[in-house]
């Protein structure tokens, strides 16, 4: 199996079992640095990305994460 396929077993179980945390990644506009906020709530991720994108420059990208990324024993 490769990496990819791999990521996407293990990144499948995640959104079975709900272990996801969503990352906002964005410009903030105020000192034109990009960064990124955390979310346990896909919704509070969107509305906050919604926030971001509200000038003309304004950016945001949402980001499903495992919580839990498990390694096999070696």
């Amino acid at each position: 199996m490769n990496k990819n396929q791999d990521f996407q077993q293990k990144f499948g179980e995640a959104l079975d079992a709900d272990d996801l945390y969503f990352e906002v990644t964005y410009l903030d506009s105020d000192c034109g640095r990009i960064r990124t906020e955390s979310f346990d709530d896909a919704a509070a991720a969107d509305r906050f990305a919604s926030r971001c994108v509200a000038g003309e420059d304004g950016w945001a990208v949402v980001d499903a994460i495992p919580a839990k990324v498990r390694r096999a024993a070696a």
